[in-house]
């Protein structure tokens, strides 16, 4: 295998951490300079699609949040990004690990997202500076 092609699965390795596959299709909001480009490749090389802006119109399959505190506030964005989500979609949330400003605390991630109507399944480290929270509508709900 060439350096070229290890560079490639390693970079797929971030999206498939975050549960994508092939053919999905991604918005991004929040993007900003701190974003990890690292991870944004990974989706795109994964998925072959470019990652749609906060402004598209498109239904998509998951939708990439970045988000700080001090950003705004959070329950309005996350509603906000639900309407672009197919039936079955995710949010990935992703803030600022512990330690890092911008940090989000949790229980605040967790309040949002409830009143929402999310629910939180998991997280994970998603990039060296970035955790993510995966957030879903309740199948009650869909």
């Amino acid at each position: 295998m060439s350096a070229t092609a290890g560079q490639a699965q390693g970079e797929r390795g971030l999206a498939e951490r975050l549960g994508l596959k092939a053919g999905q299709v991604v918005q991004e909001i929040g993007w900003d300079e701190d974003v990890d480009d690292e991870l944004r490749d990974s989706i795109e090389s994964l998925t072959g699609n470019d990652l749609l802006d906060e402004e598209t119109d498109d239904v998509v399959d998951v939708v990439l949040l970045w988000w700080r505190d001090g950003d705004g506030d959070l329950f309005d964005v996350l509603t906000s990004a639900m309407r672009a989500l197919a039936e079955g979609g995710q949010i990935w949330l992703l803030t600022p690990k512990a330690g890092r400003d911008g940090h989000v605390e949790p229980s605040d991630i967790g309040e949002d997202a409830t009143t929402a109507g999310l629910s939180q399944t998991s997280s994970i480290s998603a990039a060296p500076d970035w955790s993510g929270t995966r957030l879903v509508t309740p199948k009650g709900r869909r």
